[in-house]
């Protein structure tokens, strides 16, 4: 296969290592970014900042469920990454205002495109589940921390907006 071969996703293309050992899928940078934008806030947080910078009450407010200290952590996470920037400014008390940087709005991209094949592909999937669970499978739960799916949801992002809370 050519590199010019543009029909076949790059992660096929790739030439993956078989067997794939514990090294090759820990140093992978894939696996490295997913670790950052499957985590439970990160997501919601570089959408929210993507829309314009706020400031750190002002994302706790607007986040229903998540606590101070997780919104510090996954900040300072996604800062670390160079997806976000930490500006405090001079007033008293302090005021800390958080935007994404260029590299973080260059991940608004790929996240759009994962968006709207959720939104796109979601009956499909919530239909093949239905099917597994009535032939008989077991049925997987919700991570920890997670409830069950809302029923008539349509946005993989909470507030996402558009019709039908698509995010476009």
């Amino acid at each position: 296969m050519s590199g010019t071969h543009t029909d076949v996703p790059s992660v096929i293309a790739f030439d993956l290592p078989l067997p794939v050992s514990v090294r090759e899928y820990e140093s992978c940078a894939l696996t490295d970014v997913l670790r950052r934008v499957g985590d439970k806030w990160s997501v919601l947080l570089v959408v929210l900042l993507g829309r314009g910078p706020r400031r750190f009450n002002e994302l706790h407010r607007v986040i229903d469920g998540i606590s101070q200290r997780m919104l510090t952590r996954t900040l300072r996470g996604l800062e670390r990454d160079g997806l976000v920037a930490r500006t405090v400014h001079p007033t008293v008390p302090p005021s800390v205002e958080y935007a994404l940087t260029d590299l973080g709005a260059a991940l608004l991209v790929p996240l759009s495109a994962v968006a709207d094949w959720a939104v796109d592909h979601h009956a499909g999937i919530e239909s093949a589940r239905d099917d597994y669970d009535t032939a008989g499978g077991a049925p997987v739960p919700a991570p920890p921390g997670e409830g069950a799916a809302v029923p008539g949801r349509r946005s993989p992002v909470p507030g996402g907006g558009g019709p039908e809370g698509h995010p476009r």
